[in-house]
């Protein structure tokens, strides 16, 4: 059984000795009241031996820890006061994720986690091993599970016990890489949740936690507001949006640095991150849709993004599984080509839904504005704001908006996959093959029935369904939605059955140029 990098008693020492430490200090301040030189040498002696305490233990764990991969299973023994030993079926291994901070790449060392079907937890870690070992591990582990689930169909276990994991390594094919030029749009423009609280906080030490340094009061003394304090409100809310826009920026730019994405066998992988050096796994037999994402302003420069939604878990993202990001950004016509080699679902000529849908929207948007140009009629009754009407002058945007949201709406229904598309400040294009669908929801509100609308919903077994994120296609004609309900759940029998006729490798990952939906060529240009 081989044995954990010795890099890791140092890496894994010095995060359990500092922990242990704080825990002896925090000892030794309560058991010794007053804080005299006696008491003082107590504790900086316990925190002594709780760091001496750390570093035996984690070489002990590193002595202690073993593993091995064999042609059916991965084992591992551990533990130091309590021995443990795991023994994962190939079969059962999900994903295998490979993460790497700045000092575990200046050392060469990475750590190692392998998700197990059914889990959202890890399975088992291996913290540190080489670089070398982790990629090594990482392609001989999804091998292995890949063999073990082509077996227990085949019920040849010979075969598999004849070869190896570690006898077949694949050839990895670059499918992406991140540009500069892409780079440097996605972090201008990518607005994280995260900055505005870290913008907050890094204005609070630039002011010293006092908001009124920071409002050049000496250079302001002829512009409007300042003795009412409106001009050091503004002021405090520009900086914010910088500093909250500029922290964003970094961080988007050091999460996507170095993205690229790559293909071994019928798995892709990614690689980011400048200062987390992030590896992830997305198994294309797990793939249930595809989301292309085009945002404003991106798709003004022609870019888009692409997320594949996985059953399950999916790496990279603990607490929202079931969606990863297959390429951050990247010019349409690339997306598009690299979407169609996961799923070739050919041109997107979408049916647009009935022109009174886009009525029914005006009508929602109308109400929308009455209720603002109330609420302004009110807050003018007890303020000093008297021009309530000019809530009113949205009227004049709602046809626009309205017919916005109409035209960026669609579906359509091949022969194997389903389409929708809708959304205009994010517009969002789903691909979700008939075979993936667990359940066709037809299902119209009683606004919708007044029009004789109805959306219809491709529910697959994604974690993005529960979140209301499913392919639908919204306010379509009534009658036609029940066709629609019809036509997907007849798809989805007549795939299942053509799928338990073929082999299911062959349906992991096709090329491009193989036959599309609706036997047409498929065209990139067609998104």
């Amino acid at each position: 059984m081989t044995k954990l990098h010795p890099a890791s008693v140092a890496v894994r020492s010095l995060s359990r000795s500092l922990n242990t430490g704080f825990v002896f200090f925090i000892i030794g301040v309560v058991v010794s009241p007053g804080g005299n030189g006696m008491d003082l040498l107590s504790i900086v002696a316990l925190v002594v031996l709780g760091i001496i305490m750390g570093i035996v233990y984690e070489f002990a764990y590193y002595q202690r820890f073993r593993y091995e991969l064999t042609a059916d299973t991965f084992d591992v023994t551990s533990g130091v006061l309590s021995r443990r030993t795991r023994e994962l079926p190939l079969g059962r291994i999900q994903n295998v994720d490979i993460r790497q901070n700045i000092a575990d790449r200046l050392l060469g060392i990475a750590a190692v986690h392998i998700e197990t079907a059914g889990g959202g937890e890890t399975e088992v870690s291996l913290r540190y091993v080489s670089e070398a070992e982790a990629r090594r591990l990482r392609q001989q582990l999804r091998q292995g599970a890949r063999t073990e689930a082509e077996d227990e169909e085949s019920l040849e276990g010979e075969e598999a016990t004849a070869e190896s994991p570690a006898a077949a390594v694949e050839e990895e094919e670059l499918l992406f890489e991140i540009q500069p030029r892409e780079l440097a749009i996605l972090s201008v423009f990518t607005i994280d949740p995260g900055a505005s609280v870290l913008g907050g906080i890094a204005l609070s030490f630039a002011s010293g936690f006092d908001p009124a340094t920071l409002v050049p009061a000496d250079r302001v003394g002829g512009l409007p507001g300042p003795a009412t304090g409106i001009f050091a409100l503004a002021w405090g809310l520009l900086l914010f949006l910088l500093a909250a826009w500029v922290i964003s920026a970094l961080l988007t730019f050091t999460r996507y640095y170095g993205f690229r994405l790559t293909r071994t066998g019928d798995e892709l992988y990614y690689e980011r991150g400048l200062l987390q050096r992030y590896s992830g796994t997305i198994p294309l037999a797990k793939v249930q849709a595809l989301t292309i994402s085009e945002a404003i302003p991106f798709r003004w420069f022609g870019y888009a993004a692409l997320s594949v939604e996985t059953a399950g878990y999916a790496p990279g993202q603990s607490n929202s599984r079931g969606t990863e990001s297959a390429i951050p950004l990247a010019d349409a016509d690339r997306v598009a080509a690299l979407a169609r080699a996961i799923e070739p679902f050919g041109p997107v000529d979408l049916e647009s839904p009935p022109k009174r849908a886009r009525e029914r929207y005006m009508v929602r948007y109308l109400l929308v504005v009455a209720a603002l140009v109330a609420v302004a009629y009110l807050v003018a009754r007890f303020t000093v704001f008297d021009r309530w009407y000019v809530a009113a002058v949205l009227v004049a945007v709602v046809p626009v908006a309205a017919h916005l949201k109409w035209t960026n709406r669609g579906f359509r229904v091949g022969e194997r996959f389903f389409l929708t598309r809708t959304g205009f400040w994010r517009r969002t294009t789903k691909i979700v093959p008939h075979y993936r669908v667990q359940a066709v929801i037809h299902e119209a509100t009683i606004f919708q029935r007044r029009r004789h609308l109805a959306s219809v919903t491709a529910d697959t077994a994604s974690s993005a369904s529960f979140f209301g994120r499913a392919a639908t296609a919204y306010d379509i004609d009534a009658d036609r939605g029940l066709e629609v309900q019809t036509a997907i759940e007849e798809q989805l029998q007549e795939r299942l059955r053509v799928r338990k006729r073929q082999q299911p490798t062959d349906q992991l990952f096709r090329d491009s140029r193989e036959a599309t939906d609706d036997t047409s060529v498929v065209d990139e240009d067609d998104i």
